[in-house]
């Protein structure tokens, strides 16, 4: 029996409109390259990752001229222009056209686009406490600050308990047929693990890492440039 293989796939659809930026933010220069340059050379670099598929709009007017100044990503690096208006849409738009490369029972780790601050190791991490599991699992971190519950009018209206409350990150990693399936029966979702949690699912949850952190926000750009450029 062929062990099962590792797959990435990245949506990098979006437009970035929190950002305030002339182009979508993964395509912004982040500590010397396009920040999603730094995610798709991450996994290129990983050797446990068979291949890079990045799922980009159909209009998309900058995807070709980053990668054509990065020859070493020419045969790890499959792009998909079929991003769809969400980001469910693009996962399982690239999960429908990668098919006929991945097996039912391979792994695919699905990450975002801006989340530059992925390092080897913690894919090694989530790949080693997951491979066995019989769901799947995704990085996370514990909660530690104490989490408040607004109203309408912006008070205070609850403090919630941040006992057992993690936040979810990427990488999320899930066996193609069964993540495929989740997507496709799941009314509209934020990430993938809820798609699996709505068939009756729990995920594993894996230490993720600070540093792993989704640039949304302007001010975000300057504190993943000192984590890049600290690796430097």
């Amino acid at each position: 029996m062929t062990p099962p293989r590792f797959f990435a796939l990245i949506p990098a659809a979006g437009a970035g409109a929190r950002m305030g930026a002339e182009c979508p933010k993964q395509y912004m220069p982040l500590a010397g390259k396009l920040m999603l340059m730094h995610v798709l050379d991450t996994f290129a670099f990983s050797p446990k990752i068979a291949h890079t598929f990045v799922v980009v709009s159909a209009e998309d007017g900058y995807i070709e001229e980053a990668l054509s100044g990065a020859k070493h990503l020419d045969d790890r690096v499959t792009v998909i222009f079929e991003g769809g208006a969400t980001r469910h849409q693009s996962v399982l738009n690239g999960l429908m056209a990668m098919r006929d490369q991945v097996a039912d029972g391979d792994w695919v780790l699905v990450h975002d686009a801006a989340r530059p601050g992925l390092t080897d190791g913690l894919i090694d991490r989530l790949i080693e406490a997951v491979q066995s599991d019989e769901v799947g699992g995704l990085l996370a971190l514990p909660v530690v600050d104490t989490l408040k519950r607004g109203d309408a009018e912006g008070r205070v209206q609850a403090t919630v308990a941040r006992d057992s409350l993690w936040a979810a990150q990427t990488p999320q990693m899930f066996r193609y047929a069964l993540l495929r399936r989740a997507l496709e029966q799941a009314r509209e979702v934020t990430d993938e693990a809820s798609a699996i949690e709505a068939l009756g699912l729990r995920p594993k949850l894996v230490e993720g890492s600070p540093r792993n952190f989704k640039v949304t926000l302007p001010h975000d750009v300057a504190l993943a440039e000192l984590h890049l450029k600290g690796d430097a």
